[in-house]
């Protein structure tokens, strides 16, 4: 009997695990960080790395679609200061960073409190429209990418041929 329930106890551990570690991998994607200082703000993206193989951009995402920017876990923009996206103030935290495809050619970066799958219109902390363009050398792995740019926070999106840049500066 205390031989089964010690099989039990371990078995119970390696589900957990496995678990635990299937929400962050649970497709085999490769986690993928962008880190940047903008002013006296240290910036971290976090995001998993979701690849094309072969599928179609412009068939997984449709005008009026929220696109959580990763796969498998949000992506999150977190800093150890307020942020200023489009004029709204972020305060530092971590948050859900989210695109909208508005129509085709017009893209909006979304701050949220909650992810795609819970977002309502109440979650939106800041939201701004985004530099748009096709890119001539398709990327397999969604890339994400944050520098400083003259005192800016960058963000560069490459996935397929897409391209999206949008950018925010330290809160005064």
């Amino acid at each position: 009997m205390l031989r089964r329930k010690r099989v039990l106890h371990g078995l119970a551990a390696i589900v957990s695990l496995a678990l635990a570690v299937g929400d962050v991998r649970a497709h085999g994607n490769e986690h993928g960080e962008a880190k940047a200082t903008i002013g006296n703000a240290k910036v971290t993206i976090s995001y998993n790395r979701p690849a094309l193989k072969g599928r179609d951009l412009t068939k997984m995402i449709q005008p009026g679609d929220l696109w959580r920017l990763g796969a498998d876990i949000p992506t999150t923009i977190e800093s150890d200061a307020d942020l200023d996206f489009g004029g709204t103030r972020v305060p530092q935290g971590k948050h859900i960073l989210l695109a909208r495809y508005v129509e085709p050619g017009k893209w909006t970066l979304v701050v949220s409190s909650k992810d795609r799958f819970h977002y309502e219109p109440s979650a939106r902390i800041a939201e701004e429209p985004m530099e748009f363009e096709n890119g001539k050398d398709p990327t397999d792995a969604l890339t994400i990418q944050l520098s400083n740019k003259g005192g800016r926070g960058v963000i560069e999106i490459a996935w397929g041929t897409l391209r999206l840049v949008g950018a925010f500066v330290p809160a005064k």
